[in-house]
């Protein structure tokens, strides 16, 4: 009999294949004292494990054909990377010699401490960076406990298979993913986390969160994966499997049709030229946005140079790094400046107290850089520095009333005045511009659009402020909702006040991304799109196949729905009209 169950869709694509369940779980973590005397072995035991867990990284880092996407090895680069990290070695080895527990246990203690800390981040995307250390932390849990993850292996000519795991880590997924597998479908897992990010940029279909799938799921059992829609269909009859097998052969042409976008321009039909931008991390990241056609960067994060360390980064650190990614981007680059809270795990040099209850409504982004300025001056400094090599924009996180922009404003001119008197290069008119992300914001755009050069729409965190929501709280998530009358109205607030006061408005957040609403945008006026890379050619598909003006009265009439399901067939028949 079909089971039909629902996830959360993480990467697109339909797949038809049987199910090879790949066993992990919980680990069983035991805690034991030890003796005096045991002390340095437990820590050389430690030591070897962490050696073999970084050996095991280099190996899957060292399979990855050349000619894959730069992209790909950079999520395991980011592991090995963790693993080198002193917060993981030095916390565990310090609470082995001062606590003399044993290893698992001490590792335990360091995992579930930096996990705390990423949880109580408010950037959607800063916090799923919790699964980056539980997968690093695991790794070396399994070879203490010797209870390695066994992946399916596969001959050349096997069949491809389906994977149904409790989780899957990015070294999982690049091995699976020279074995022929089909998709995958998680117990655990975001649309955020590095695993759902990695599946996109492979072009594995994939649902997650899915809770009890190895119970529910058996073992070799038909599956078929819908992973737009996250739905997820055990032992299909002949017409479900018919159906899906149709509309997997027509996506299949649809993304031949994708590659002959490459080299042309995003224009509509009726000549109106949209920019098509790159969210990225690293400079690795900008070729393949350049490969899909992005025309430059809307979106470059600045935190994980402050993250998983000691002390804070160098201006000459980042003045380095910063220079990296503006000879690596072709066109414009918008760099946003820090957006992390009290909560970060650096000092900074002195204590911001105990953390708020609730770290999102307190101290982070641009209020932080404001209460400690030397903190921004020193990244300001290194970003005009790094303004000399190329086209820099400079975004401000968090903005809600005229008075901190402005104050930031100051810091930047002092910083750039400081620079010049120094005989140090810059430019001298970098853009400055606000980050649409707080409701206020939203509201007081006309306001800001008189003071800042660009804005920059952060949809992720608008809809959550807006509805009062936590996206990746699984009691309340089902509340987040692009479409929710009043998220549309300050995002056609924030477009129409920019358009006024002459100054270009760009999205950043995922909904620019999302091809479901890609025509509503348009239709509102948006003509500066940044995304991840894997979604500019999906996108300038719809753009070049769209007539702007005509979206624009259409969208118009749209904004008057009441009911959420209203608007949503309103949408998909704006794009039947649109697309032919």
């Amino acid at each position: 009999m079909s089971l039909w169950l629902s996830g959360i869709g993480v990467s697109r694509g339909i797949a038809i294949a049987r199910v090879q369940k790949m066993h992990g779980g919980e680990l069983d973590i035991p805690e034991y004292a030890l003796a005096a005397n045991d002390v340095d072995g437990e820590v050389v035991r430690f030591y070897g494990a962490h050696k073999r867990a970084q050996e095991q990284l280099r190996e899957v880092r060292a399979r990855i054909p050349e000619n894959t996407p730069s992209d790909i090895a950079a999520f395991i680069d980011t592991h090995i990377l963790m693993m080198d990290d002193r917060s993981i070695t030095d916390t565990t080895v310090g609470h082995i010699r001062n606590e003399r527990i044993n290893a698992e246990a001490a590792l335990r203690r360091t995992r579930d401490a930096l996990i705390a800390v990423f949880e109580q981040m408010d950037d959607p995307y800063l916090r799923t960076r919790r699964d980056d250390v539980e997968h690093v932390c695991s790794r070396i849990l399994r070879i203490l406990l010797k209870s390695e993850k066994q992946l399916p292996t596969r001959s050349e000519h096997a069949e491809p298979f389906m994977i149904v795991a409790d989780d899957v880590t990015p070294a999982d997924i690049i091995l699976l993913s020279q074995q022929q597998v089909a998709a995958f479908v998680t117990e655990y897992g975001g649309p955020l986390s590095h695993t759902a990010i990695l599946a996109r940029s492979l072009g594995i279909p994939a649902v997650v969160g899915l809770r009890d799938a190895r119970r529910l799921i058996r073992e070799n059992e038909l599956l078929i994966i819908d992973g737009e829609a996250g739905h997820v269909l055990a032992d299909p009859d002949e017409l479900a499997l018919q159906f899906y097998r149709d509309k997997q052969a027509a996506q299949q042409r649809h993304r031949a049709d994708l590659v002959k976008l490459k080299g042309r321009d995003a224009i509509s039909r009726d000549g109106v030229h949209i920019h098509l931008l790159a969210n990225i991390e690293m400079p690795e990241d900008a070729k393949v946005a350049e490969e899909n056609g992005a025309e430059g960067v809307g979106l470059y994060r600045t935190e994980f140079l402050y993250m998983n360390r000691r002390e804070l980064p160098t201006e000459d650190e980042q003045y380095e790094a910063y220079s990296r990614i503006v000879a690596a981007v072709k066109g414009p680059i918008t760099i946003r400046t820090l957006d992390l809270g009290a909560d970060k795990q650096v000092d900074s040099g002195r204590s911001h107290g105990p953390l708020p209850t609730n770290p999102a409504l307190g101290l982070r982004a641009i209020r932080l850089c404001l209460k400690e300025p030397e903190l921004f001056r020193v990244q300001v400094r290194a970003l005009l520095r790094a303004s000399a090599h190329g086209k820099i924009q400079i975004m401000l996180p968090m903005i809600s009333n005229l008075q901190e922009f402005r104050q930031a404003r100051t810091l930047i001119d002092s910083a750039r005045d400081e620079l010049l008197a120094e005989g140090i290069a810059c430019d001298k008119h970098v853009p400055i511009g606000a980050m649409i992300e707080v409701p206020a914001a939203a509201i007081a755009a006309p306001i800001l659009a008189r003071h800042a050069r660009f804005f920059s729409i952060g949809t992720n965190d608008l809809i959550q402020y807006t509805l009062a929501i936590d996206r990746v709280d699984d009691e309340v998530n089902y509340l987040y909702d692009p479409l929710h009358p009043a998220v549309l109205q300050l995002i056609r607030h924030t477009i129409d006040s920019g358009r006024k006061a002459g100054i270009p408005v760009a999205m950043c957040g995922e909904m620019a991304g999302d091809p479901r609403f890609t025509r509503l945008l348009l239709g509102l006026g948006l003509t500066d799109f940044s995304m991840h890379p894997a979604s500019v050619l999906e996108v300038k598909q719809i753009v070049v196949e769209s007539d702007i003006g005509r979206l624009r009265s259409a969208v118009a009439e749209l904004l008057e729905c009441e009911e959420p399901q209203q608007m949503r067939d309103r949408i998909a028949e704006l794009d039947r009209l649109h697309t032919h």
